[in-house]
């Protein structure tokens, strides 16, 4: 049973396949096709973190595709103290041709998916948010057509997102720059095993985001402060601050540099509204692939049955 637990999990060839769907399957929606590749299949999305994007993007996805989705709290599953974690994702994977899962716990989608009858994707945890980053090369690979030989400069707090960055542009042979304050730096036994799994990734680790920028083709930040993370909120501000996308330091970029951000953005905070708004912001694109990139994944993945 194949599974998106975490890219870490998947071959070079796997994640190439899944952008390649995603890529013909969004041409042909373009151009007005409307195919159902997976009519009569469910969807059910049983998330303990809100969303807007990702819970709309598999749902629509999924209709466009001619199946549908079921939505569940986890507190609505019974995963609150009512039923065991296994007895529910037996049952659920029963009714499901797919689990996506938003949780916190990474723990939670493993051990899910190790008693699930049909694919579990993981829609976000605090430790990786695969999803999002297949959805960032994806994008990338719209912005320029020699994307792999791209430099993506992820400017932030080392976070899931970063770490799923780092293992997809790891994977897939692209240059990475990640930009963190001092003490906020991506996991570094994370970036040990790929740098040895991929001994010819180009990587550069940096707390001088002047210094980091300079070279970007791409340029992406995201929330200073995560779900979760709430009462650091302030305090993260304060460190956080010199690393703020804005006009000043998109201007010490190449001019083709574009900006991404996977949303929500906290304007006024991690980026400004002119870097937002701006002719260089790829963002609201990256946004609509969010809804693309589901159809490209849950098509392979039931191909993979």
């Amino acid at each position: 049973m194949k599974h998106l637990k975490t890219l870490l999990d998947w071959q070079p060839s796997e994640t190439e396949a899944v952008l390649e769907t995603a890529r013909d399957l969004k041409a042909s929606w373009k151009a007005g096709k409307r195919e159902a590749h997976l009519a009569g299949h469910v969807i059910t999305m049983l998330f303990e973190k809100p969303s807007l994007r990702t819970r709309h993007s598999f749902e629509t996805a999924m209709i466009h595709l001619g199946g549908g989705g079921i939505f569940l709290t986890t507190q609505e599953a019974g995963l609150k103290g009512r039923e065991s974690l296994a007895d529910v994702a037996r049952v659920v994977s029963s009714y499901s041709d797919f689990v996506a899962i938003r949780t916190f716990s990474q723990k939670f989608i493993d051990e899910f998916a190790d008693w699930s009858s049909c694919p579990v994707i993981n829609a976000l945890s605090d430790s990786y948010h695969p999803c999002q980053a297949l959805t960032d090369i994806f994008t990338m690979s719209e912005l320029f057509d020699d994307y792999r030989e791209r430099r993506l400069v992820y400017v932030g707090d080392g976070n899931n997102v970063v770490a799923s960055l780092a293992i997809i542009t790891a994977q897939l042979g692209m240059p990475i720059t990640i930009c963190t304050p001092a003490g906020f730096e991506l996991d570094p036994e994370l970036l040990k095993r790929l740098c040895s799994k991929y001994p010819n990734w180009s990587v550069n680790v940096t707390n001088d985001v002047d210094l980091a920028v300079k070279e970007a083709d791409v340029v992406y930040t995201d929330v200073w402060a995560s779900m979760g993370q709430e009462s650091e909120e302030q305090k993260r501000k304060k460190i956080f601050e010199p690393y703020q996308i804005n006009e000043k330091l998109m201007a010490k970029t190449p001019k083709h540099c574009q900006f991404l951000h996977c949303l929500p953005a906290h304007r006024g905070d991690e980026v400004t509204d002119g870097v937002m708004d701006s002719g260089q912001s790829a963002a609201f694109l990256q946004a609509e692939n969010r809804m693309h990139l589901a159809k490209g994944l849950m098509l392979w993945l039931k191909q993979q049955q």
